[in-house]
Order: structure tokens, then C-alpha cells, then sequence
């Protein structure tokens, strides 16, 4: 990692280990470091609500972690208000995706709308050279040629988060993990003398710390009117649920339904209020479509062969895409692939190297 010397940079500072680390070697190497925490939403009222409800990001004790660890290391630090973007950029269109029957990552939006727009905004107007982030990932080369990358330890990548960034975002961006491990973060959290060195990770989605999305989702709204039939994919009705937005791809626990073989989630059909089964052959998908597709290369006017992601933790697989109208792609996999689900995130690459990605129609 090259010096910064003299650069004014803003640290997304989360309260964790791997962004208080990215503040502590920025510093380190001269950088005019600012630390910046982000207040997304009311984890004080959940909690009152909640009693037993244990900590999560974005909670008061993650906002304190880091307002410590930034007068530990004698930099500026600020919180900004985003509670009003967040919930309307994030929260309620996790809410509508499921209730049309898609099953949403939020992290993505939150990285794509509160971090690399209005967080970086924030850090220009400061007159900031650039806004570094915790990420796990990396950006390398010079000038328009510049690339986002995997992250060296395979097992902490989260460029899969990332493919929403801009071409024109990637050069006012550092990731200084990006070729660590999270060993090797731990390692310098200790040699920094950084107080949360030793913090656990948060493995929950912030507004859910609970982990109860269908909790989250009928205390907002009365969702009684969603209960429908179970259909086997031969059009036989097979059940009754109390709430399509229950299930996703995949799921085979708590189906309640006697039958011949294990039978699995295979679609959810909002409109009519069903929710599709069947056995897990049914599973299988040789290709899908991916819309508002973002690419970080110029855009294919042809087929292009590369690697398709469809989950976080998916291995990836080889494919070949093919560029439709509208921003949208078709995914012909290599191999069929099972838990293709809707509204999930497809990121594509070339090696290691991000090429785009959009959400599975």
C-alpha cells in the first residue's frame, strides 16, 4: 500500500475492527485522516421495543467504539445523519421486494446508495482526496483503466457487495485491507493499540438484529391478506401458507406438507398469493435474467464469457452472458445451478476482476 501523505482522507468508521484499523494505517502513513460514522437509523427505539435484543452494526455501542478509537488516534471525527435515505432507499425496498416476492440484499443498496454516493459526497465536500472504507476488496491501475478486485483473503472477499460502485467513484476510493487477511487486521488492531481489537463481527442485517425479517416485516403493516395456496409445480394445491414473504428459493424446513418425496421452495408467485413447490430437481436453472445491470468495464455489445456469482458465499460458476435491452443481461450457466432466487445480487468477473453484476429478475 502506497503512502498518503498529506492526503486528506475520510474513514467510514462502522465501530469495528477493520474499519478502526483502515483509520490507524492511513494515519500512519501521513494521511490527514477524518473519521466519519454513519447514523442510519433508530437502533434506540428497536431496543425499546426489544429488550433482549443484543447489538448489532449501526447500533449507539458501535457509534461510541468509534468515536473512541478516533480520539485514540487523535483524528476529527464526525456522525452524519442518513436515517431519512436509509429508510427510503433501503428499508422500505426491503420491505416492497418482499412483498413481491423477491428476497433482497440490503447490504448492497446501503454500500451503493449511503456509502459510494452520499458519504463520499460528504467526504468532497470536505475537500477529501479520498473516502476509504474497511472493504475486503481492491483497486488497482492508473487513470481510466482502473479495476475493483477480490480481496486476497478468499475468505473476507466482499467485492460481491461492491459491484454497484461507478467507474468514475473508483478513483476517489481506497481499500487498504483489500490485500490483507483478517488475521493480518487483528494483528495490526493490536499493534495500534486499538481498543476494539478483539470486537466480534456483526453477521446481521442492522434494522433486523434479531434475524426475524418476517417479525420486522408484520410489525410494520398488517400482512394477513397474503396467506394463499401451496402448488406443486404440477398445479396440484398441496397446502396453505399464512404469508408468501415466509419462504425463499431453496427452503425445505417448515413446509408442513406430507409428500412422496422432500419437496423445496421452487418460486413465489405474489400476484396470486402462492407459493410454488416441488422436488429438488426443480431447483435447477440453467440461466436467468439480470436487470439494471452496472458495469465497470465498457458495456458488451456481444456474448462475453465469465464467472457469475449468485450468492455471497457461491463459489461463482462460468457463463456467458448476453446483452438484452433495457440494461439487462441473460446468464446461460455452464452448469445448472440451484438457489437462483430473485432479487438477489449476480456479479460477474474475469479472474478476479469485478466486470458488473445487476439483480436477478
Amino acid at each position: 500500500m502506497s503512502g498518503y501523505a498529506g492526503k486528506r482522507i475520510v474513514v467510514a468508521m462502522s465501530g469495528g475492527v477493520d474499519s478502526s484499523v483502515t483509520a490507524a494505517l492511513l494515519k500512519e502513513q501521513g494521511a490527514e485522516v477524518i473519521g466519519m460514522t454513519m447514523q442510519i437509523w433508530d437502533y434506540s427505539a428497536y431496543a425499546e421495543n426489544h429488550p433482549d435484543a443484543c447489538g448489532s452494526c449501526c447500533s449507539p455501542d458501535d457509534v461510541h467504539d468509534a468515536r473512541r478509537v478516533a480520539e485514540g488516534l487523535a483524528i476529527p471525527f464526525y456522525v452524519v445523519n442518513f436515517e431519512d435515505a436509509f429508510q427510503r432507499e433501503v428499508i422500505d425496498r426491503f420491505r416492497a421486494d418482499y412483498l413481491a416476492g423477491r428476497t433482497p440484499n440490503p447490504c448492497v443498496l446501503c454500500n451503493q446508495i449511503l456509502k459510494f454516493e452520499l458519504l463520499l459526497r460528504r467526504a468532497r465536500e470536505l475537500n477529501a482526496d479520498y473516502l476509504a472504507t474497511g472493504h475486503y476488496a481492491r483497486i488497482d491501475g492508473e487513470g481510466d483503466r482502473l479495476a475493483l478486485r477480490r480481496g486476497l483473503d478468499e475468505n473476507k472477499d466482499q467485492s460481491y457487495f461492491l459491484f454497484p460502485m461507478t467507474r468514475e467513484q473508483l478513483p476517489l476510493v481506497l481499500f487498504p485491507l483489500g490485500t490483507m487477511t483478517k488475521a493480518e487486521v487483528r494483528t495490526h488492531a493490536v499493534r495500534c493499540g486499538l481498543r476494539v481489537a478483539e470486537k466480534a463481527e456483526s453477521q446481521d442485517i442492522c434494522f433486523v438484529p434479531d434475524g426475524d425479517y418476517v417479525r420486522f416485516l408484520e410489525e410494520h403493516e398488517d400482512l394477513s391478506h397474503l396467506g394463499g395456496d401451496i402448488v406443486h409445480v404440477d398445479g396440484t394445491i398441496v397446502g396453505r401458507h399464512n404469508g408468501f414473504y415466509r419462504y425463499t428459493i431453496g427452503q425445505r424446513k417448515g413446509l408442513g406438507i406430507s409428500w412422496r418425496e422432500p419437496l423445496h421452495v421452487i418460486g413465489i408467485d405474489a400476484a396470486r398469493c402462492r407459493v410454488i413447490v416441488g422436488e429438488r430437481r426443480y431447483l435447477d436453472t440453467m440461466a436467468c435474467t439480470v436487470d439494471r445491470v452496472n458495469w465497470l468495464i465498457d458495456v458488451p455489445q456481444k456474448t462475453l464469457s465469465c464467472t457469475c456469482q449468485i450468492r455471497y458465499r457461491h463459489a461463482g460458476v462460468e457463463a456467458e452472458l448476453i446483452p438484452l435491452d433495457d440494461g439487462k443481461v441473460k446468464v446461460h450457466f455452464a452448469v445448472a445451478q440451484q438457489g437462483v432466487t430473485p432479487g438477489q445480487a449476480a456479479v460477474f468477473y474475469a479472474d478476479d476482476r469485478v466486470l458488473g453484476g445487476g439483480w436477478i429478475a
